[in-house]
């Protein structure tokens, strides 16, 4: 066991601080990653915040990870000292069922095992990025290329993943009308990911002010929904629409701006519940779906991508000490578009 340095938060309640755990050396099969950055997602508010109820004290979030390679197990295979790695949103899952058999794990039917916040196998607490050093098994670990700024990669393990992952799904490319609901750490991927896929893209927000960064981020229209001519105009206009806000909204006024056969996915996480009004769908045959990040074998398909076309997050990079503030400027969209813990001030 090595002693790790990390920044936790002990309840709901209370800002987040120093904190010192334990990691396992590594078993056989094991990565062993020093951690440079570390994104800070919307879900980790949540979580720390204990506002999806079942959270685990201490708890060291953080599930957006770059780091070096340090040491390795004698049975690891595709991972050698000194490269780069990355770890994402889980770091285990059954292995055996259906949904992991299809590189699918983040649908494990047992549930897969959360970089941080979950348990593992032997019910011990897992504990994420916002830490020194992380252990996990080879198989739920990611290469991360050389060519791109590794502080931008960071993000791509979830807000990069949990958009190109709908979009590859649902095949969005040339010839689609996209819309994109909210920009801010997913939203911007989205725009990036679907422009570069060929679809026509369109922002939609409530901040009119937003609209040259939509367009700098590379889409092609931009439209402010608090213009009831604007969304009158845009109804049955988009074949897709991804809605990445995790505050409360509704989703009816956008599933009017479907067309015929249209799909809206959800990959934002409000609070609260959304009420859907059964006409919003079934005048056009509409369809409302969800999408969860993506499986190991497609994150590092996203990552290779990413790393041919030069594809990154916007990111503002931060001190350790600093992510309370950040938190709270992330609850009021100051930040273009994701904060990255900068680790070697944890040392």
């Amino acid at each position: 066991m090595t002693a790790v340095k990390a920044y936790a938060a002990q309840n709901a309640t209370t800002p987040l601080a120093p904190f010192i755990f334990e990691r396992r050396d590594p078993l056989p099969t094991d990565v062993q990653i020093e951690i440079l950055y570390c994104g800070v997602c919307h879900s980790d508010v949540h979580q720390v915040r204990n506002e999806w109820g079942g959270s685990i004290y201490p708890m060291v979030p953080g599930h957006e990870i770059v780091g070096r390679v340090t040491k390795v197990g004698g049975e690891v295979k595709n991972f050698t000292v000194g490269d780069l790695a990355g770890v994402g949103c889980f770091v285990d899952s059954c292995r055996t069922c259906p949904s992991c058999l299809a590189n699918e794990e983040q649908y494990c039917d047992t549930g897969m095992v959360g970089t941080y916040n979950g348990r593992d196998k032997e019910g011990n607490p897992t504990y994420g990025g916002y830490s020194t050093r992380i252990v996990v098994d080879e198989k739920y670990c990611l290469h991360i290329s050389e060519a791109l700024p590794i502080e931008g990669v960071a993000p791509l393990l979830c807000a990069g993943i949990t958009t190109y992952s709908p979009l590859r799904h649902w095949k969005i490319g040339k010839g689609h009308k996209v819309a994109v609901v909210g920009l801010g750490g997913l939203g911007h991927m989205a725009v990036k990911f679907a422009a570069s896929f060929g679809a026509d893209v369109t922002v939609l927000s409530t901040s009119k002010s937003k609209e040259q960064d939509a367009l700098n981020l590379g889409a092609h229209h931009f439209a402010v929904t608090t213009d009831p001519e604007t969304m009158k105009n845009l109804q049955g206009h988009f074949d897709f629409i991804l809605s990445t806000i995790s505050a409360r909204h509704d989703y009816n006024p956008y599933l009017n701006l479907l067309t015929l056969n249209g799909t809206m996915v959800v990959v934002g996480v409000p609070p609260q519940p959304s009420v859907v009004n059964a006409f919003s769908l079934i005048g056009k045959r509409r369809s409302i779906a969800g999408s969860l990040i993506g499986g190991i074998k497609e994150t590092q398909e996203m990552l290779d991508y990413c790393a041919e076309n030069g594809i990154v997050s916007d990111v503002e990079v931060i001190k350790a000490s600093e992510v309370n503030e950040a938190y709270e400027r992330m609850l009021k969209g100051d930040v273009r578009y994701r904060f990255v813990i900068d680790i070697a001030s944890l040392k």
